[in-house]
Order: C-alpha cells, then sequence, then structure tokens
C-alpha cells in the first residue's frame, strides 16, 4: 500500500504540475520559461517561494539534527525569521531591478549594475556550482525516501538516476510555473503530513501530550532541550545560533534561485506579503523538532547511525503503511519542486552568463533549447555527486549558505553604495573565499573564535575588502547616466498597498 500511494501521488502532481505550466507559458524565450514570464501572483508566488524554504532539509534535516542533538535544530525558527526581516527589504529591489533591466538571472544583475561583463561570468559560474551543490541536498534526501518505500527493490543508484530525471521532468518544457504547481501541492502534503504526525505522534511513544515529549528527551540525555544541546562539549552555544542564523539570513536571498525567483513576481505586493507571513509558516518546525525527540525517545535506530533517516525510520517503525506511503510521496516532492528550480536555474546562468558573452549571435530560441539542454546535463552532475554524499544535512547546508554568502557583499552594497566597484567586488569574493577555505584560516577560527560561524567571518572580511577597494578604485558607470544602486533605492516601493 505503501508504494501505491507514493506512486500515485507522485504521478497525479507531476502530471498536473506540467500541464499546468504547458497551459500557462508561451516558453518561447528564456524569461518565458525561466522566470514564469515574471507574473506569478501572490498565491503562487507564496507557494514558489515557500518551496525554497520547505525542502527535504527543513523535515528530514531537522528532524535529524534535533534526533542527535537536540535544542540545536532551533536554528530552523531563528535563520527563517531572520530570512524573510531580509527579503522585506531586499527582494522587491531585486525585483524593481529586473524589471527595468529585463534580467533573468543574478549573474545578468552584475553585469547590468557593475558594467562588468567578466563578473557576470565569475558569479555566474560560482552561482553554477553552489546550485549543484544544493541539488545534492534533495538528491540524498530523496535517496533516502526511495530506500525506505521500495527497501532492497531497487539500488541507491538506480535510485538517484530516477530522481534527476524526474526533477528534469518537473521544468524541462514548462518551466518555473510547473514547479510552481508542484510547491503548491508539496507544502499542501506537507502540512497535512507533519499536523497527522504531530497529533498521533506522543500516543506512539508513551507521552501525555507534545510538551511531555520534551520532558522525557531531557530525562533521557539531560541537556538536550537547551544549547549547545545533547553534546556538551559542543560548540553549538548561543554564539553558534546568533552567527548562524544570521550567516543564513544574510546568505538566502543572494542565492541565485531566490534571485530568480524575485524576477518572477507580478509585483512588489506579492513579495512583501510573503515576507511578512512566511515566518508564521515557519513555526511547522516546532512539531518537526517535536517529531525528531519523539524518534529519540522511542529509541529510533536508523541504518548507519545516519541522522537524516531518523524521522524516516521512526515513521516505518511506529505508524501503518498509508502513513508510510504517505510520507514517502510528500517527501519526493520535498526534493523535486525545489531542486527542479535549482537545475532551472543553474541551465538558465549556464546559457545567458557563461556561453553567450563568446558567443552574443545566440538567439533566442537557441538559447532556450541550450538551457534545456545545459539542464539535464546538470541534473547528470549533481546524481553523480550525490552517489557518495553521506553528510547530515544541515552541515551540507551550512556550508552551501557559507559559500554562496561570499557574493552577499556585492549585492547588498550595489543597493546600499553607488561607488561600490567591480574591481572590489572581485578582490572581496577572493579574500574571503580564502578566509572561509584555506587550512590555516580554518585553524585559526577554530582556535580563536570557536563558536562563530565560519562563514560570517568571511562574508564580513569580504564586506571590508569590497569598501576598501572601491574606495580607491573608479565606480562603475552607468550607460543610462544615472547608477543602478541609486535609481533602485529612489524607486522601490516601501507601502504594502503599492501594486
Amino acid at each position: 500500500m505503501k508504494i501505491t500511494i507514493a506512486v500515485l501521488l507522485l504521478l497525479a502532481t507531476v502530471v498536473g504540475a506540467i500541464g499546468f505550466g504547458r497551459a500557462k507559458a508561451r516558453n518561447k524565450t528564456v524569461a518565458d520559461w525561466a522566470v514564469g514570464g515574471r507574473s506569478l501572483g501572490t498565491l503562487l508566488f507564496w507557494f514558489m517561494n515557500a518551496g525554497e524554504i520547505y525542502t527535504t532539509f527543513a523535515v528530514f534535516g531537522i528532524a535529524g539534527y534535533a534526533w542527535a542533538l537536540g535544542a540545536p535544530a532551533y536554528l530552523a525558527f531563528c535563520s527563517v525569521s531572520l530570512s524573510y526581516a531580509v527579503g522585506y527589504v531586499l527582494m522587491p529591489k531585486i525585483w524593481l531591478a529586473g524589471r527595468k533591466g529585463n534580467l533573468i538571472t543574478q549573474a545578468d544583475f552584475f553585469v547590468q549594475r557593475y558594467q562588468a561583463p567578466w563578473l557576470g561570468v565569475l558569479t555566474g559560474v560560482i552561482g553554477i556550482a553552489s546550485l549543484i551543490v544544493y541539488v545534492q541536498i534533495q538528491l540524498v534526501g530523496l535517496g533516502l525516501v526511495v530506500q525506505l518505500t521500495l527497501s532492497d527493490q531497487i539500488s541507491h543508484t538506480a535510485s538517484m538516476i530516477i530522481a534527476g530525471a524526474l526533477m528534469v521532468s518537473f521544468v524541462l518544457f514548462a518551466g518555473l510555473r510547473s514547479a510552481a504547481a508542484a510547491a503548491a501541492v508539496k507544502d499542501v502534503m506537507m502540512i497535512v503530513l507533519v499536523v497527522l504526525l504531530a497529533s498521533t505522534v506522543a500516543a506512539k511513544v508513551g507521552a501525555r501530550s507534545l510538551l511531555d515529549i520534551f520532558a522525557m528527551a531531557e530525562a533521557m540525555k539531560p541537556g538536550i532541550g537547551k544549547l549547545p544541546g545533547a553534546d556538551l562539549s559542543a560548540p553549538t552555544t548561543s554564539i553558534w545560533l546568533m552567527t548562524s542564523a544570521l550567516n543564513i539570513a544574510l546568505g538566502n536571498w543572494v542565492f541565485p534561485h531566490l534571485f530568480q525567483i524575485s524576477y518572477s513576481a507580478s509585483n512588489p505586493t506579492a513579495i512583501r506579503r510573503n515576507a511578512i507571513w512566511q515566518p508564521v509558516y515557519s513555526l511547522a518546525f516546532f512539531f518537526i523538532i517535536v517529531l525528531g525527540l519523539a524518534a529519540m525517545v522511542a529509541g529510533t535506530q536508523p541504518p548507519d547511525g545516519n541522522l537524516n533517516a531518523a524521522l524516516l525510520q521512526f515513521v516505518a517503525n511506529k505508524y501503518p503503511d498509508w502513513a508510510i506511503g504517505l510520507l514517502a510521496g510528500t517527501g519526493v516532492l520535498l526534493a523535486l519542486a525545489p531542486g527542479s528550480v535549482l537545475l532551472l536555474t543553474a541551465s538558465s546562468i549556464f546559457t545567458r552568463n557563461v556561453v553567450r558573452p563568446f558567443r552574443p549571435a545566440l538567439g533566442e530560441l537557441a538559447g532556450l533549447r541550450l538551457s534545456q539542454v545545459a539542464l539535464v546535463a546538470f541534473a547528470c552532475i549533481a546524481v553523480w555527486l550525490s552517489l557518495s554524499q553521506k553528510g547530515s544535512l544541515v552541515s551540507i547546508l551550512l556550508s552551501a549558505y557559507s559559500a554562496i554568502g561570499m557574493l552577499a557583499p556585492g549585492v547588498f552594497l550595489a543597493f546600499l553604495w553607488q561607488r561600490t566597484s567591480a574591481v572590489g567586488v572581485l578582490l572581496g569574493i577572493a579574500t574571503g573565499f580564502v578566509a572561509l577555505l584555506a587550512p590555516f584560516a580554518k585553524t585559526y577560527w577554530a582556535t580563536a573564535l570557536p563558536e562563530w560561524e565560519p562563514g560570517l567571518i568571511a562574508m564580513a572580511i569580504n564586506a571590508v575588502v569590497v569598501v576598501l577597494v572601491s574606495l580607491v578604485t573608479a565606480p562603475p558607470r552607468n550607460p543610462a547616466g544615472d547608477g543602478l544602486a541609486v535609481r533602485v533605492a529612489r524607486d522601490a516601493p516601501v507601502s504594502l498597498h503599492t501594486s
């Protein structure tokens, strides 16, 4: 039964999403395909935006973190709320820049703002690499779901290949609108699943209430409900929580796919309404954390101690087949909907910002076809990389945010300071990556600031270098005679009632 439910839910979503996308999208240009014709209204934009926040990481990663460590999983609450506070201010500015400049990708923004095509190539390559890493998170979670559902009936390699093919199918022909429709189904199913599990989990572990689960977990592992969590020697203190949450909040909207989603909104009102109400949506994390603690209380032991599989194993142990099938189908959608957007974004960046600078005569239709071929190629690369990926979904995510955070100073300063220069952004990125990845830097931060998120430290160093270098280099000259930073800051509407 579990297999039947999962397959039916998946097939219905895939067929419906592709049909919706094909019916609504013209897909004659890369803009139609990659940013949904810039016409997503409040409701569809809500699901599209939420679809990139609530992924396999949000359910399996956070539940697994709670199962293994406890209180550090509270990071989910802090980071989402801070992210949308930043997004309320930043996303409408990105939207306006996209409208005025007819931008499709994040790298387009860097090219126009800094008048440096070479910077578009550089940021495009960095963006593609970060997106492929992010796709791995979805594929790892999807592989766990497939193994739970099919047991030994299919190999791990085959499950990864099927997962990649399904991601491609969502957006290859119908584009962003298909992913938005799939995200809507996924979000509804996630809420139904979380409510179902949370309303019955206390009885499954012998607790009187959800809050009683916290008391039982505390009795089993003293200190698990407060930082630093189950491991009292871990660096996951309040400083870690604040610096990690801030690093995620500042880096979140700098991810190329969220930049592109900002372009897709029909108006800034849709963006701001999402930013106001999405933190309320994040209350679902409370129930996900409770489920992770319940799995620990129940003595759940996932295969090979894989914390990403803790929730899946708990449900498999305690719930009937139909509930397992519902979890499996929802888990597949949690990976496919955001993963397909990640691939779509990477492929559109490749065509517009890596290939087109060297092939300026590339037409719109040829560009669209090349983007679709690149999407398939990037899916293959992500599948290949995912076959050996065994790290925690949370740790992989934090690493991805640290890397993409190196583009954050160039984005924020673009709107705040007209003098910010392309050379400053380049040297800031280079210095930031040294501070983040160099062995001597890692050793120093681990000793001097062991509780700080290294990505935030590297981002701060990056920003200082951008400012200092920009002070001694020539600012970009906008052909229109007015800097994008000044124009966007001046024109971006601030009222909730602005349309």
